[in-house]
This record gives structure tokens, C-alpha cells and sequence, in this order.
């Protein structure tokens, strides 16, 4: 099992609270960087939202990463 299905498994029921803390910590990346790197935060955050939106199966195949 991989970490980020472990993550799903946890998280399960507490949807809302894990996008809360995907938004403060992308927040705080932006404060101390002083939004330099605003675009990729926001980028990051969104791949992060995705993956932990996606229900998936243990053992299901994925597809090869690029």
C-alpha cells in the first residue's frame, strides 16, 4: 500500500479538513517566499487536491507517471 493511498484511508470522511490544510499550507509557502513562486504553489495544490479526490482501489494499476 502506498503512502498516498494511506493518506486517502485517513482522511476518509475529513474531506473538508485536508483541503483546509492543503489551502494553509500552500498559504504559508506563499508568505515565506513572499509569493515568488505563487504559480507553482497553486499548481502543487492543485495536483495535491486531485490525488486526494481521486478514489481509488488498492491494487488497481495506475497509469506511468510522465
Amino acid at each position: 500500500m502506498s503512502m498516498m493511498d494511506k493518506l486517502k484511508q485517513m482522511m476518509k470522511g475529513h474531506e473538508s479538513q485536508a483541503e483546509k490544510g492543503v489551502d494553509k499550507a500552500g498559504d504559508a509557502i506563499d508568505d515565506r517566499t513572499q509569493r515568488k513562486y505563487s504559480g507553482q504553489v497553486d499548481t502543487g495544490q492543485d495536483k495535491l487536491r486531485d490525488q486526494l479526490g481521486r478514489d481509488q482501489s488498492p491494487g488497481q494499476d495506475r497509469p506511468p507517471q510522465p
